[in-house]
């Protein structure tokens, strides 16, 4: 006699579980990545313009520093909030009505005219961004279950690169050729219609309702308290090495999206719209490309080795190190880029498993707020990044570029101390790591 499972949560007789096709899993990610793009094109406009800011309203580098580190701390300390929201209420509403908002702070960017007014409209994006990848993560991960997980949040991570890409490349594009404000009103006014489409087609899942493997046996999935949540995640040595290894990738990550425009103007005398193009594309394109293959090896070699997510990870680390001493220290052209090139490999390799690694040692129910706190950890930490750079350039003993060219130079130890905590990560990993239905696998492991 089969157990009844009618009145669970995970039940595959219920609607939402019922209506779900193999096509559609895949189209939902597809549907994310979209609004993804525009969440890091919208978040890209503003460092491809600084040159433009700086002449137009006589910004500093500490300045533009810190405008670029408004958004990520905003961004960072409400994602805990946001992670405990999406815990409980339907993400698909999360997901939309933050692009909604944010799409319209983006496109008002277009009004600022003093330093006090772009840090505003930035902090007002990011806390409209917020609340995009817990809840996607989590939305996601319903439909994707260990077998295809890596590579779907691979494909989605790839959104990213070609966001950054487009939002830098296309927003220095008009600068150059029109003015700077008409990118911040094309990105905005093009995120308000894709959540007026999206609205009708994005359907929201059952939590936990990718863990089919145990839907008999899996208990009703409730949401946490507070105080549950937070034990689950700070108990689990993975999962503090994972947020220590993502606080460091992304110190590097944020240098790299907020200065190297600038960087590729000053010192390699690259035209602006030309820099916001290679600045963004040689890294991000070798990362869009790195990255659904980082997914791939992934999901094969989880099944062989506990850590297999965090050991794909790390070699992205260790590889990527040596080139971002390269991009800092080289003044040949031909150097950088290649360098550039194999930064953005390691980068991809790294990026492709942030939350799938995560969601190894966390249960379905507290996907969201774990994923909320990590991003409080790596984009708290990692907003301190461009403002240390645009400081040390404006203040350091050698000429503005020379401080700059040393300081990007000298990060390659932080990819090597995150490699070190991923390495440690996939050690532990074996004792915290969960199975599908939510339950520690150690304790499966221990007879009735």
């Amino acid at each position: 006699m089969h157990p009844d499972t009618s009145n669970l949560d995970y039940a595959p007789t219920s609607p939402d579980a019922a209506a779900v096709s193999p096509s559609y899993k895949w189209w939902v990610v597809a549907m994310l990545w979209c609004i993804c793009f525009l969440n890091y094109g919208d978040r890209q406009a503003i460092p491809a313009v600084f040159t433009k800011l700086q002449s137009e309203f006589n910004l500093s580098d500490t300045q533009l520093g810190t405008i670029g580190s408004a958004f990520m701390w905003i961004y960072a300390f409400g994602s805990p909030f946001a992670g405990y929201i999406a815990d409980r209420v339907r993400r698909k509403d999360l997901i939309l009505g933050g692009c909604f908002f944010w799409s319209i702070v983006t496109a008002t960017t277009a009004w600022c005219a003093t330093f006090q007014q772009f840090v505003f409209v930035r902090a007002m994006e990011g806390l409209g961004e917020t609340f995009y990848f817990p809840a996607s993560m989590s939305l996601i991960s319903d439909y994707h279950g260990k077998t295809t997980r890596s590579k779907a949040l691979a494909f989605h991570q790839s959104s990213v690169y070609i966001g950054t890409i487009a939002g830098s490349w296309i927003a220095a594009l008009l600068a150059e050729k029109y003015n700077w404000r008409l990118g911040f009103y094309l990105f905005g006014g093009c995120g308000v219609v894709l959540v007026l489409i999206l609205s009708l087609i994005v359907r929201e899942p059952k939590r936990g309702q990718s863990e089919s493997a145990f839907i008999a046996a899996a208990p009703p999935a409730e949401a946490m308290s507070v105080g549950q949540l937070l034990t689950i995640l700070f108990a689990k040595p993975t999962a503090i090495l994972l947020m220590l290894a993502f606080l460091g990738a992304n110190f590097v990550a944020t240098i790299f999206m907020i200065w190297t425009p600038l960087f590729l103007t000053d010192k390699f005398h690259f035209k602006l719209s030309t820099a916001g193009l290679s600045g963004a594309a040689f890294i991000n394109i070798a990362s869009a490309i790195s990255t659904p293959i980082a997914g791939v090896l992934a999901d094969r070699l989880i099944r062989r080795l506990a850590g297999g997510r965090m050991i794909i990870q790390a070699s992205g680390l260790i590889f990527g190190a040596a080139f971002i001493y390269l991009i800092g220290s080289t003044h040949s052209v031909s150097t950088l880029l290649t360098a550039m090139v194999f930064f953005g490999v390691g980068k991809g390799f790294y990026d492709s498993n942030i939350f799938a690694s995560l969601y190894d040692v966390i249960p379905p129910t507290a996907r969201s707020t774990a994923a909320g706190v990590m991003n409080t950890v790596g984009w708290g930490g990692g907003a301190l990044g461009p403002l240390a750079i645009g400081y040390f350039a404006q203040h350091g003993a050698g000429s503005k570029m020379d401080n700059m060219s040393h300081a990007i130079a000298s990060t390659f130890v932080i990819y090597i101390f995150s490699a070190l905590m991923l390495i440690l990560a996939a050690i532990f990993v074996s004792f915290d790591r969960i199975d599908d239905s939510g339950a520690k696998l150690a304790d499966l492991a221990v007879d009735p």
